[in-house]
């Protein structure tokens, strides 16, 4: 029996997409989504912001990096993956992003101001069940 891996988050995008293909040449987007907490402490407002790597792959991942865009409020939902690696020098190293199952896109009022596309969200859902993400020869870019 699997456990639940779940995980849903919401932010802006703090660079631009890294777009690219696999040797297979399946797609792969990958973005960094910023997300902020507030919080009281002594009379006073804290921020914490986390910086989080988001994957997405085949057409999610197509449709990702023509949307996304620096500053763009996303939700994604997905679900998290640890990557294991040793380097050169024998240190184990470790990294944790969420591999995105459906993004969605707050409205891009920079882009266009017209009334049609203010109320729009551009909604995108990773449709391919049971989908394996080609995993080899891939190199982090984050």
């Amino acid at each position: 029996m699997n456990s639940l891996n779940s995980v849903l988050i919401e932010g802006n995008l703090v660079r631009d997409p890294a777009s690219r293909s696999t040797p297979k040449g399946t797609p792969v987007c990958k973005i960094t989504v910023a997300c902020n907490r507030f919080y009281k402490k002594d009379n006073a407002l804290e921020k914490e912001v986390s910086f989080i790597d988001v994957e997405s792959w085949g057409m999610l991942a197509e449709k990702c990096g023509n949307l996304a865009k620096k500053g763009r409020g996303v939700r994604v939902v997905g679900r998290l993956k640890q990557d294991r690696w040793q380097s050169k020098d024998g240190q184990n190293h470790s990294k944790v992003y969420i591999v995105a199952e459906h993004i969605q896109f707050k409205p891009d009022f920079q882009q266009s101001q017209s009334p049609a596309n203010e109320s729009r969200d551009d909604d995108y859902t990773d449709e391919a069940e049971g989908y394996e993400a080609e995993t080899e020869n891939l190199v982090p870019c984050f």
